[in-house]
């Protein structure tokens, strides 16, 4: 692998690749589209999850696109919120088993990525940083364990959602479908009716335009 330096896109989807083992893609210097779907990145050589060592090496700096769903993972890998990643869009981190987002995740990829990826996790809130995604347009959310008591958000019960993420990013496509929550609560989140008027504004270019989107409102009931 070492010798293909100029490749630009690389598939290695269903193998049993565990963590640690591509140290190789740390020379792919040009590589900008890199799926791994479908491996085991999140286990160690005797299938235990672990969090010992990194997942993967550095990666490439010209990197806009990475699949890293399906990996028993329980920690979003550091290489792939490294501050070097200036081009990254779009990340794919579905079915996995990730409960948090990472210090220094928002931080280093704000500049950058457009789209993320966290279907059938187990997040239940999000933290304020969100915000910092100031590039951010697709996040997907579904069947994750975002849980809503009660709409009187305080210190003892903080909004899961925070209001940084619908009043500082440029989202447009949300989906909740499969949480523990309604469609009526999240129209009392905080911030949530900036997130209402930037789609509402964006069906109505569209509709002029003579293209019909379809912004049903975040998956819920």
């Amino acid at each position: 692998m070492g010798e293909m330096t100029n490749i630009k896109s690389l598939n290695l989807n269903e193998n049993r690749i565990i963590r640690g083992s591509l140290i190789p893609l740390s020379k792919l210097a040009n590589l900008q589209t890199l799926s791994l779907s479908n491996n085991r990145i999140g286990m160690d050589r005797d299938g235990d999850l672990t969090i010992v060592g990194p997942h993967l090496p550095t990666l490439s700096a010209k990197l806009k696109l990475i699949k890293i769903d399906h990996n028993y993972l329980t920690t979003i890998p550091k290489s792939i919120y490294a501050p070097t990643l200036l081009k990254l869009e779009k990340i794919d981190l579905a079915f996995n088993q990730i409960a948090v987002i990472p210090q220094g995740f928002c931080e280093n990829l704000a500049s950058c990525l457009t789209e993320l990826n966290l279907d059938n996790n187990l997040i239940t809130s999000l933290p304020v940083e969100m915000g910092a995604l100031v590039k951010l347009k697709s996040l997907s959310l579904q069947s994750n364990k975002i849980h809503v008591l009660n709409t009187t958000f305080d210190e003892r019960n903080p909004q899961p959602l925070p209001e940084e993420l619908f009043t500082k990013t440029p989202l447009i496509d949300l989906n909740l479908k499969g949480n523990n929550m309604t469609n009526g609560q999240l129209n009392e989140f905080k911030g949530f009716e900036v997130f209402l008027k930037r789609r509402a504004l964006l069906k109505s270019k569209n509709i002029h335009g003579g293209a019909l989107t379809d912004l049903g409102v975040c998956g819920l009931e």
